[in-house]
């Protein structure tokens, strides 16, 4: 229990109180064609350790134990730009583009087969945006005959003809990406966009009613017209599509505390968001349930020098961009948010960090040479690895921080068949260590096999390419069970996992 300086915050765990299942979908990626992410990040034909493809091995390497699921593809404001026939066919014939969205020159190189082919190196289900800025329907049902169509027809046997004899069999489509932008290339009013939509969405269907179809949601919580833009889209294609989009990025404006408070705003975000959908299927009266792709999510420092665009004349390939070096605090930031998408399971039901290497990404590399973690790859893989299961309603009893939020913020997972179940906890204080205290007596008899706790006294540490390994989580000595009481030491600004093993 905590002494007179150490509050102590109180969870509930009971496998009886289930939100929803364990999203494999949850721990998704995003891989854009912006700054370093495709080009010397993925694909890099010319370095030492580049497969018979061109991939990048160390970065397959790295993305199969960050424990991504799914990856979207290929933007991002890129798509709003893109003409995905650039990128089909024999390499040398692939025309060089401006990108208009990242002032940058794309070559080409890498398009819908390459990322199909590297989907499946590195296991992950691909997640397909299509381009309704400067394009519409036809184009995606192009892209989806290309991609999906086992053969027979003109697109189909194009692919065949390009190598890829089997289809790509792409399940989940992005319908357009941040239309509500005024960034965004075509950037649409609510209505503009719904129509392309709503007539894209109802062509794919008639090529496979099976698809799951992401609708644009808007870009931030921020954007003026959140709120009545889900309003317009979901009116119309509510039984059209299956998920509806949410993007939020976080910045450290230099108050660590304020910084820290993230995960709060993300819940309020997803729970706004419910409320807009379920108001459509309340005034539409139907009988559906459209619920959250949180398709792009992460800490990313915007105002920073390296988020600044090329300009003028200067049209580079693959320009250092958006390569924000992490924190420790970045990263239990990102295990909060981690936490806040699992304890929404029954609403978010895919989400995608954006992105996974060099840009805003937990993985970087240097042109023909290293690969390394930053910080917030830890957090992301180790919940990636142990939730399974079902994700438990906890009841929480946690001091209160300045803002109006708790300084806990916990989920918990129960997998029967596994006999397990798996604690995260975030200790949200700048400032003060927290003790926690959790009734795990519901679980039955227990054990710990593994506690560990990632933070660092000095919270603005950084990972490189010299130093990744300084920080890393280290075992919890303070995590103790007794009976029916499970406790652990939570200091300030940490994340923290504790695995039980259940033994009935």
């Amino acid at each position: 229990m905590g002494n007179q300086s150490t509050p102590t915050a109180h969870i509930t765990v009971d496998p009886a109180f289930v939100v929803g299942p364990v999203r494999r979908r949850t721990f998704g990626a995003f891989v854009e064609h912006l700054g370093r992410c495709v080009y010397t990040g993925i694909f890099e034909p010319e370095h030492p350790k580049a497969d018979e493809d061109g991939f990048r091995t160390d970065v397959i390497e790295l993305t199969k134990e960050l424990g991504v699921s799914t990856v979207r593809y290929p933007g991002g404001n890129f798509v709003s730009g893109y003409r995905w026939e650039d990128g089909v066919g024999p390499v040398e014939e692939r025309p060089t583009r401006l990108d208009l969205a990242w002032h940058s020159t794309d070559p080409n190189l890498v398009g819908v087969d390459e990322f199909a082919k590297w989907s499946e190196k590195v296991g992950v289900e691909p997640m397909m945006a299509v381009n309704l800025g400067t394009r519409g329907t036809q184009e995606a049902l192009d892209l989806l005959e290309y991609s999906n169509i086992k053969g027979g027809t003109a697109l189909s046997e194009q692919r065949k003809s390009n190598g890829a004899v089997e289809p790509h069999n792409i399940k989940m489509w992005c319908l357009g990406n941040e239309m509500d932008g005024f960034w965004q290339i075509g950037h649409k009013k609510a209505g503009e966009y719904v129509r392309v939509a709503a007539e894209t969405a109802r062509a794919m269907r008639m090529v496979n009613p099976d698809l799951e179809l992401v609708a644009c949601g808007s870009s931030a919580p921020s954007m003026p017209t959140f709120g009545e833009w889900e309003r317009v889209v979901l009116n119309e294609t509510y039984e059209l599509v299956d998920l509806i989009s949410a993007h939020q990025y976080f910045e450290d404006h230099g108050d660590l505390q304020e910084h820290l408070s993230a995960g709060h705003r993300m819940e309020g975000f997803i729970k706004d968001l419910v409320s807009h959908i379920d108001h459509v299927k309340s005034a539409t009266k139907s009988k559906k349930q459209v619920n959250i792709s949180f398709d792009e999510w992460n800490v990313w420092h915007a105002s920073r020098d390296e988020s600044k665009v090329p300009t003028g004349d200067d049209w580079p390939v693959a320009p250092v961009l958006l390569e924000d070096r992490y924190t420790v605090a970045d990263a239990v930031l990102v295990g909060d948010l981690l936490i806040t998408l699992l304890r929404n399971t029954d609403r978010v039901h895919a989400a995608s960090l954006a992105q996974l290497v060099n840009v805003i990404a937990p993985i970087m590399t240097e042109p023909g040479g290293r690969s390394w973690k930053q910080t917030t790859f830890h957090p992301f893989a180790l919940t990636s690895r142990h939730a399974s299961g079902t994700v438990l309603n906890l009841a929480v009893e946690s001091p209160e921080l300045e803002g109006g939020y708790t300084s806990l913020s916990a989920v918990a997972t129960h997998d029967a068949e596994a006999k397990e179940a798996v604690v995260f906890a975030v200790n949200r204080s700048a400032t003060q260590a927290l003790t926690l205290d959790a009734a795990v007596g519901s679980l039955g008899a227990a054990r710990i096999v593994e506690a560990v706790t990632y933070t660092n006294k000095d919270p603005y540490w950084q990972a490189t390419a010299d130093d990744s390994t300084s920080v890393l989580p280290s075992e919890n000595v303070t995590a103790k069970l007794d009976g029916a009481r499970l406790t652990a030491g939570l200091p300030a600004v940490s994340w923290t996992m504790i695995r039980l093993s259940l033994e009935s």
